[in-house]
């Protein structure tokens, strides 16, 4: 039995279905009873918890030979940083009452920098609590989201404008949930010796450029990139309505990725997917 976190975003599911596909046994989890619906008629079990819920939680993962976890964002807390740690502490608490013994979890490139990176520092503390939690744990450090482009499409349709923080010309490593949940999907199947790492990248590496040129194929009208100065980005991110203080984590991460200080630990040793930049985006339209 494999249980799954995250199943009503893109990755959880990705991996639940991925599994399910081959004949798996899957409990899903969910917070609410009636998006758990759709899980069952694909022959999934459902399991009703809260991540930060440890007895609920530790139910939900009894006899699991594997389970997918992941930390979803929460803007409502004050303390983003502090909140995402407790919540890790509570699952590793959880994964070791219920004993676990293969633990899959969504990390982030620039998850080895102890500092400085914004909110991947969250995952940089899951992995330091998550690590012995069970015998097999795996990371999956996944380069920057495709689907992230999703929040800009809009501008893109209607202004013929991909607006970015940054550089529009360099290629960096950007990946799609497609390949993350096939990988952290084959990572389950396949169970670590310890604490592995499998840094994930898309399968090739993607300007901002060449993000514009695929979105004005896919909606058929011109799209241009425009590149902000990422000291503009805790401003810029204000006033697009995300609340302070994680303006300042985001943009503290743009500032990351703009000076190489967020990057891969192991560059050479990169995992690629097979997903190609139009099917990435072609999804989001």
């Amino acid at each position: 039995m494999f249980v799954i976190t995250g199943v009503t975003g893109r990755t959880g599911a990705i991996v639940a279905d991925t599994l399910l596909s081959q004949g798996k046994q899957v409990r899903v989890v969910v917070r609410d009873a009636a998006k758990g619906e759709a899980w069952k008629k694909k022959g999934a079990e459902v399991a009703v918890a809260d991540l930060g819920d440890q007895k609920a939680l530790t139910a939900a993962l009894s006899g699991a030979q594997g389970v997918y976890l992941l930390s979803p964002p929460n803007f409502a807390v004050k303390d983003f940083v502090g909140d995402r740690k407790a919540l890790a502490e509570t699952v590793a608490a959880s994964v070791k009452a219920a004993k676990v013994p293969s633990v899959v979890f969504l990390s982030s490139v620039g998850a080895q920098v102890p500092a400085g990176t914004g909110p991947i520092v969250t995952v940089h503390n899951a992995e330091a609590i998550l690590a012995k939690a069970a015998p097999s744990v795996t990371f999956v450090r996944a380069a920057y989201f495709v689907e992230n482009w999703g929040s800009v499409l809009g501008l893109a349709k209607s202004q013929g404008i991909l607006p970015h923080y940054g550089p529009i010309d360099v290629k960096f490593s950007q990946v799609t949930t497609a390949d993350i949940g096939a990988a952290s999907a084959k990572a389950l199947l396949s169970p670590a010796d310890g604490v592995r790492i499998i840094e994930l990248a898309g399968k090739e590496d993607w300007s901002v450029n060449d993000v514009a040129a695929e979105v004005s194929k896919l909606i058929g009208k011109p799209v241009q990139a425009v590149s902000a100065p990422v000291e503009q980005a805790h401003a810029g991110l204000l006033q697009a309505g995300l609340p302070d203080p994680m303006a300042g984590l985001y943009a503290e991460m743009y500032a990351g990725f703009a000076k190489g200080q967020i990057g891969w630990e192991k560059p050479g040793s990169l995992t690629r997917g097979t997903t190609s930049l139009a099917d990435g985006l072609r999804s989001l339209i």
